[in-house]
């Protein structure tokens, strides 16, 4: 886990850090001008609650990283027409006069005041947006480590169904086997129902072809007898 004094030395450990500008206002409220332009110089030595010379000393010494993350230096025609938007803009508000900066301003994006937090190194709320980007940073490793070990114990499990499919495949094959060689048997035995059902058929007219018979000898021995006692 990357430690503070790492996150102040390290440029690149920072720039992992810039998506993540949601903790300036879970730390501390950064009020932004209106309509969401960038704060000046002024509001971001209030966020800080440092001198006005510090934050200028630290801008200086990273110019260029700043610069990256959004950091703007109005001068001229530029200065002059920001000048004129922001008049309008608190005027509108109700605000009498809007301060202006002589020769130049400079205007920090959410992402520039989160590069100052963890570079500025004497500002209790500096630590703690570095402390708080640090824990989360802890609390999110802790969930993908987690997570990791889930990930691990189910890919155990799949290997071990795996086996277990591997050692059933033999069984299955048998059964089925034993399934053919008993649908077979049960075929053989509907045949040989079949079989018995027309057999029992032919007994069946030959007991009534011979009850047909036994009738007619019965009443020859009637005629037999009638004559008979005629004499």
């Amino acid at each position: 886990m990357p430690t503070e004094v790492a996150l102040l030395e390290s440029r690149a450990l920072r720039g992992e850090q810039m998506g993540r500008v949601d903790v300036l206002d879970r730390v501390k409220s950064l009020v932004m001008l209106p309509d969401g332009f960038p704060v000046r110089t002024e509001e971001v030595v209030r966020y800080f609650e440092v001198s006005t010379g510090a934050v200028r000393r630290l801008t200086d010494r990273h110019q260029e990283e700043l610069d990256e993350n959004g950091l703007r230096v109005l001068r001229g025609a530029e200065l002059r027409s920001f000048h004129s938007d922001m008049v309008s803009l608190w005027g509108r508000g109700g605000v009498e006069s809007y301060p202006q900066a002589a020769t130049q301003l400079r205007l920090y994006t959410r992402r520039t005041v989160l590069d100052i937090a963890m570079l500025l190194r004497d500002s209790d709320i500096a630590r703690c947006v570095r402390t708080y980007l640090l824990d989360a940073e802890e609390s999110l490793r802790t969930q993908y480590a987690s997570l990791d070990q889930r990930v691990t114990r189910i890919e155990r499990c799949l290997t071990g169904v795996g086996s277990a499919l591997q050692e059933l495949g033999p069984v299955l094959v048998r059964m089925s086997e034993r399934l053919d060689s008993l649908d077979g048997k049960v075929e053989m035995t509907h045949q040989g129902v079949g079989a018995m059902s027309l057999r029992l058929t032919d007994v069946q007219q030959d007991v009534v072809r011979l009850d047909g018979r036994m009738d007619a000898f019965a009443g020859q021995l009637k005629d037999l007898r009638r004559r008979n006692g005629q004499r």
